[in-house]
């Protein structure tokens, strides 16, 4: 089947952490919104209990890192692993995803923040299990059970606490949580799920779409390419082809293509910045570049389409 590529990209709206705490508890913390780093930690069953079914494939706009104990299925992006007893799973914005709960006894814990939570404390993202591409679930044994659920009731502790200093405390703490799933191997209980190529479209599509739309002059498209995009999901550009076309029916180039020459169209029709500025945002490094990738898509001429267009 072929789908409508630009309603893939909205086949799921990002949860928020504003949404978060609407859906699932009625209220808002007073600090989201203001520009502060955020963070709060949770017991896993005070929310299963309530939302037992499956939870839907999205992607959020904060980091979460869960304490699953229990039989469940991790989807994100075109992969699947199994939990049979407890895991660490590490979600980040770039990726979506979503769990099947494979048994009723369900049990844990998990902690969301924002990126900003750590500011001048070191970049998040520049830890593996936060990258596009890494493995974010980890196997845990019998043994480090106990020694993680302590770090998270220590989580628990610190946030109820008037300690002035309590949330650098919890900044080491999950500081902690990551270094152990670092230093485990990445769980390989991989299976091929019969809608990866739907994910891998999905995210791929996502990836795109999130560089637009371009608002300033000192904004530019970071991924251009299919072996960009290829790059940034860890698979050979030949397996997001595929994806793409068993999904789309085109190319990788071709879909970028088209959404660049939309975003084109509309900077021509909507901005005044000039032909040589629209094609540098674009990622077009010399004007000739981005005039003949226009007149090839479109039949025209950039300035031609901006004349007839205003």
């Amino acid at each position: 089947m072929v789908f409508d590529f630009y309603n893939l990209v909205n086949m799921n709206k990002t949860e928020t952490l504003e949404d978060f705490y609407q859906n699932k508890l009625n209220w808002v913390p007073d600090n989201l919104g203001k520009g502060m780093g955020h963070f709060n930690v949770f017991k896993l069953e005070d929310f299963v209990a309530k939302y037992c079914q499956t939870i839907p494939y999205s992607r959020k706009d904060f980091y979460k890192i869960s304490f699953i104990v229990g039989k469940n299925r991790v989807h994100y992006a075109d992969k699947s692993v199994d939990i049979d007893k407890q895991a660490l799973f590490f979600a980040s914005p770039q990726i979506p995803y979503n769990w099947e709960y494979l048994s009723e006894d369900q049990s844990g814990f998990f902690c969301i923040f924002t990126e900003t939570f750590f500011n001048q404390f070191g970049n998040i993202k520049d830890y593996p299990v936060f990258k596009p591409g890494a493995n974010p679930v980890f196997q845990i044994t019998n043994a480090d059970t106990d020694r993680i659920k302590n770090i998270f009731l220590k989580m628990m502790e610190e946030i109820e606490s008037d300690y002035a200093f309590k949330y650098d405390a919890i900044r080491m703490l999950v500081m902690e949580l990551i270094h152990i799933a670092q230093k485990l191997q990445p769980s390989l209980l991989r299976y091929e799920h019969p809608n990866a190529a739907t994910r891998i479209s999905s995210i791929f599509l996502e990836l795109l779409e999130r560089q637009f739309p371009i608002e300033s002059i000192r904004q530019r498209m970071k991924f251009r390419t299919a072996a960009e995009f290829a790059d940034q999901l860890s698979v050979h550009v030949n397996h997001l082809n595929r994806a793409l076309k068993d999904t789309t029916g085109k190319t990788t180039s071709q879909i970028i293509a088209e959404r660049v020459v939309q975003e084109a169209k509309a900077l021509l029709k909507h901005s005044d910045w000039n032909i040589a500025e629209i094609g540098y945002a674009l990622g077009f490094e010399e004007p000739p570049h981005f005039i003949n990738f226009f007149k090839k898509s479109t039949q025209i001429t950039p300035r031609a389409f901006r004349t007839v267009a205003v």
